[in-house]
């Protein structure tokens, strides 16, 4: 008998999707521990996250919780506006050239990112959205164009040309 339904399906979501990783990477060459191959981190990663959800499956099988504590009505708000976020931030990044849509760069695609994910939660400051996505933008040129020399565009294509 289950006796808490909100461990028992995520513990069998993480089985899930941990079987399915731990699956896709024997497709790669795994290698061994000394000359590891594309496949072993994801196999081992895959087997971890089984693991882990078996265990929680099995924890919500055997620890009483008073309520049982249900499965909640289904998230849907959250769930659009992130996956949509990093959907738009993608075609902002890389442009669509089929549809006629340039590339933004990685500055507008971050500030598009912040601002469409944050309208994801129940409070939305514009303000704050605004500073997160300054911030998070000027980490990203950091990171990705100073530091790792990754070629990519910073600006929209006609503003550089």
């Amino acid at each position: 008998m289950i006796k808490s339904q909100k461990d028992f399906f995520s513990g069998l979501m993480f089985t899930l999707v941990g079987a399915g990783f731990a699956w896709g990477a024997t497709s790669y060459n795994v290698g061994t521990g000394a000359r590891m191959g594309p496949g072993y981190f994801p196999l081992l990663l895959g087997i971890f996250l089984a693991v882990l959800g078996a265990f929680i499956t099995f924890y919500s099988l055997v620890e009483l919780t008073e309520d049982g504590e249900p499965v909640g009505k289904f998230a849907w708000k959250p769930i659009i506006f992130v996956l949509g976020a990093n959907i738009v931030f993608g075609i902002l990044l890389a442009g669509l050239p089929a549809f006629g849509i340039p590339a933004m760069g990685l500055i507008a695609a971050i500030y598009a990112l912040v601002i469409i994910a944050s309208k994801a939660g129940d409070t939305f400051v514009l303000k704050d959205v605004l500073i997160l996505a300054t911030v998070l933008s000027a980490g990203s040129y950091l990171a990705f164009i100073m530091l790792l020399k990754l070629q990519m565009p910073v600006w929209p294509t006609f503003i550089t040309g």
